[in-house]
């Protein structure tokens, strides 16, 4: 009977809510997603906050700032959005730093140069956007609500990096060519943000029943290759793959495919900045210790007082 319920509602594109039956599997396949959702906002916050003291003005110091922290927001929504599936913030920064749960492999590259932040700005929160617009219809509704407004600051940002790159590209040749090697750079693993292929994809077909997913690994990834090339043609860059042209048959552009090793490399860790990006959460998460102990204080504390004050009153 439950499980009747759940797949008239699915089937009804309705929402399961924290409090309704759910499979264990598809209770299971969600904490990983959202999970690895929530850890790619904390851990993504890095490669760009880097940059936060180098930056080249006050004013690019302070677009970079107001994003580093929508990118915290972003975290902490999915983290709240995942404890209604039954697991604690603690489990989940567990599984993290110990390597039982992921994060997006875009954000084990390293950023060179400044215009590394316009363009992960453009490509990679241009794949998000592609990537998680979708989510907002997830079946799974505190998952669905969290990415109503993460969209909408994620387009922002991707309009923050493509202004950041369309300037360097009005300045010195030396500007231009620093957008056009940060483009060389960030195009393959922007194109690796969608996960492997369909046919090689062991979650798609499952999650795209539940209704977790509503488009393939595929689909989202001839998105944004169909939306990044006229972006690329107004920016003056080249996307570095020899084998992108427009197919008038299938009305969309062809590509090459990533190394799809290399991708494999990355997700089991040992990517350009895998062990730096974990060594630095690890010491965040310890530095905060007495934060979360100070806090855990004074609620019992409060709870303490708040229990006095009614037996008094009482």
């Amino acid at each position: 009977m439950l499980q009747e319920h759940f797949d008239a509602t699915i089937a009804r594109n309705d929402r399961i809510e924290p409090r309704d039956w759910m499979p264990d599997a598809y209770r299971a396949t969600l904490v990983r997603q959202v999970a690895q959702h929530a850890h790619s906002e904390i851990i993504g916050m890095q490669p760009e906050g880097s940059w936060i003291g180098r930056a080249p003005s006050l004013r690019r110091k302070a677009i970079l700032l107001a994003k580093v922290q929508d990118e915290a927001g972003h975290g902490l929504y999915l983290y709240s959005a995942t404890e209604t599936l039954g697991v604690s913030r603690d489990e989940l920064t567990e599984m993290l730093l110990s390597g039982r749960q992921k994060y997006s492999s875009i954000f084990n590259y390293p950023t060179l140069t400044f215009a590394d932040v316009g363009t992960i700005g453009w490509l990679v929160d241009g794949a998000a956007i592609c990537n998680q617009v979708p989510l907002c219809r997830t079946s799974y509704g505190p998952y669905g609500r969290a990415m109503i407004r993460i969209c909408k600051e994620e387009s922002f940002h991707q309009r923050q990096g493509y202004e950041l790159l369309m300037t360097m590209m009005r300045g010195t040749d030396e500007q231009r060519a620093m957008v056009q090697e940060s483009v060389d750079r960030f195009w393959w693993p922007s194109l690796m943000m969608f996960g492997p292929p369909d046919a090689d994809s062991p979650n798609t077909a499952r999650s795209m029943a539940w209704g977790i997913k509503r488009n393939t690994n595929d689909e989202l990834r001839q998105k944004f290759v169909d939306m990044s090339v006229p972006q690329a043609e107004a920016l003056g860059v080249t996307l570095p793959d020899p084998d992108l042209r427009w197919n008038e048959e299938r009305g969309h552009h062809d590509f090459g495919q990533p190394d799809w090793e290399h991708f494999m490399q990355v997700v089991k860790g040992n990517g350009p900045c895998n062990a730096q990006r974990l060594a630095h959460r690890q010491r965040a998460h310890d530095d905060g210790a007495w934060v979360r102990e100070a806090a855990m204080a004074f609620a019992r504390r409060s709870e303490q007082e708040r229990a006095t004050t009614e037996r008094a009153a009482s």
